[in-house]
C-alpha cells in the first residue's frame, strides 16, 4: 500500500511539474516573440464571420490574408452553470476542439470568462447589487455556490490536453476591465481589497487543483489611472499586464487615451518585469478601413506589446478583417510589416 501511495504521489508531482514547465515555456515564448514584433489575435475566429457561422475550417482572417491569427481568444461564460454553450452560443465541445486545433498548429490561445451574477442570477453585466463580490468570498452567502462554479471552470480547463495527454499552457484573463463599472466585479461594485481577494480565491483554487499551466493576465480597461493599481493582485500573481482598448468615441480621444494608458502600463510592466499586451481592441464595423494602418498600428508599435487582439466577427458586428472588403486590403497592408506576426511567423 505504501508503495502504491508513493507511486501515486510521485506521478502527481511529475504532472504538476509538467504543467509548470508548460507555463514557463509559454512565458518564455511570449517574451521571445515580443522581441520580434506583436502577434495579431482575433476572438472567436473559427466559429463565425460576417457571412457564415459554424462552418468548419473557415476564418475571416484566414480568408482575408491567407493565414490564421497567431493568437485566438475564447470565452468561458456559462461554463460555471454547467451550460452546454457559452454566452455567445458556442458549444464548449467546439471551443475545446478549436482551441486544441490552434495549439496543435502552433498558435497561442487566451481565455476570458464572463460568469453570470451569482447573487442575482443575471448576466456578468448585472450591476444592480453592489455586494456580489462580498457574497462569494469566504464567509459570504454565495461562497458555496461559487466554489461549485470554480469547480466547473477547473473541469473544463483540466480537459485541455494534447493527444498524448500533455497539459496545454494558455493565457487566462479573468475579472478584466475591473476599473470600469459595467461588470459585477467592477470598481463601483467592490473595493480594491475585495477585488484582490476575488482574484486570489480563484487563482489559489485552480493552483490547488494542479492548474500550474496558466499564464495569468490582469487587464484593466482604457482609462487607466494610478488608482487602478490599488486592485493589482501582485507580481507573484500576474504574468501579463493587459489593456482592453476600443475606440468608442472620437479618433482623437482614442489616440490620446491609448497613448497615455500604454505609456503608464509600459513603465509599470518594465519596473515589475511583466509581459504586456493589448488584450482587447478594435473599432466596431470599421467605418474607416484605413484605421488599421493610420490609427491603430502607429500607436501600438511604439510599445513592447507581445500581442494585440481584436474582438470577434459575428454576423453584423465585426472588428477583424472582412474578406473581399477595403477593410481587408488595409489589414493586409498592416500585416505586411515584419513587426506584425501571424501564425506562420511564429511557427517558422
Amino acid at each position: 500500500m505504501k508503495r502504491i501511495l508513493l507511486f501515486v504521489t510521485f506521478a502527481m508531482l511529475l504532472t504538476q511539474h509538467a504543467e509548470a514547465q508548460q507555463r514557463e515555456a509559454l512565458i518564455r515564448r511570449l517574451a521571445a516573440l515580443q522581441l520580434r514584433g506583436m502577434m495579431f489575435g482575433h476572438q472567436d475566429d473559427p466559429f463565425y464571420g460576417t457571412s457564415w457561422e459554424w462552418e468548419r475550417g473557415r476564418s475571416d482572417v484566414l480568408e482575408s490574408c491567407g493565414d490564421y491569427p497567431a493568437v485566438m481568444g475564447f470565452d468561458l461564460g456559462g461554463i460555471e452553470m454547467g451550460d452546454e454553450k457559452n454566452l455567445d452560443s458556442v458549444p464548449f465541445t467546439r471551443i475545446r476542439e478549436e482551441l486544441m486545433a490552434h495549439v496543435e498548429r502552433g498558435g497561442i490561445v487566451t481565455l476570458s470568462w464572463h460568469p453570470r451574477n451569482p447573487l442575482t442570477g443575471g448576466t456578468a453585466w448585472d450591476c444592480t447589487d453592489t455586494t456580489v463580490v462580498e457574497s462569494i468570498l469566504p464567509g459570504g452567502t454565495q461562497h458555496r455556490k461559487f466554489l461549485m462554479w470554480m469547480k466547473n471552470v477547473r473541469n473544463f480547463l483540466k480537459s485541455l490536453r494534447t493527444a498524448n495527454d500533455r497539459p496545454v499552457a494558455f493565457i487566462f484573463r479573468p475579472w478584466h476591465e475591473n476599473n470600469g463599472a459595467w461588470f459585477w466585479w467592477g470598481a463601483k461594485q467592490c473595493t480594491p481589497q475585495q477585488y484582490r481577494s476575488l482574484w486570489c480565491m480563484l487563482q489559489d483554487y485552480l493552483l490547488s487543483e494542479g492548474m500550474e499551466n496558466i499564464v495569468w493576465s490582469w487587464s484593466p480597461n482604457l482609462g487607466v489611472t494610478e488608482e487602478a493599481f490599488a486592485s493589482y493582485p501582485g507580481d507573484e500573481r500576474v504574468d501579463l499586464l493587459g489593456l482592453d482598448a476600443y475606440q468608442w468615441g472620437t479618433e482623437q480621444e482614442f489616440v490620446s487615451q491609448i497613448d497615455a494608458d500604454l505609456t503608464l502600463l509600459t513603465a509599470f510592466a518594465e519596473k515589475h518585469r511583466r509581459l504586456l499586451a493589448l488584450t482587447e481592441c478594435g473599432l466596431q464595423n470599421m467605418p474607416d478601413p484605413t484605421w488599421w494602418t493610420r490609427v491603430l498600428k502607429p500607436q501600438i508599435e511604439k510599445y513592447p506589446l507581445c500581442y494585440f487582439l481584436v474582438w470577434r466577427n459575428a454576423r453584423k458586428e465585426f472588428y477583424g478583417p472582412v474578406p473581399g472588403s477595403k477593410n481587408a486590403l488595409y489589414f493586409n497592408e498592416m500585416i505586411k510589416n515584419r513587426n506584425i506576426l501571424m501564425l506562420k511567423d511564429i511557427t517558422k
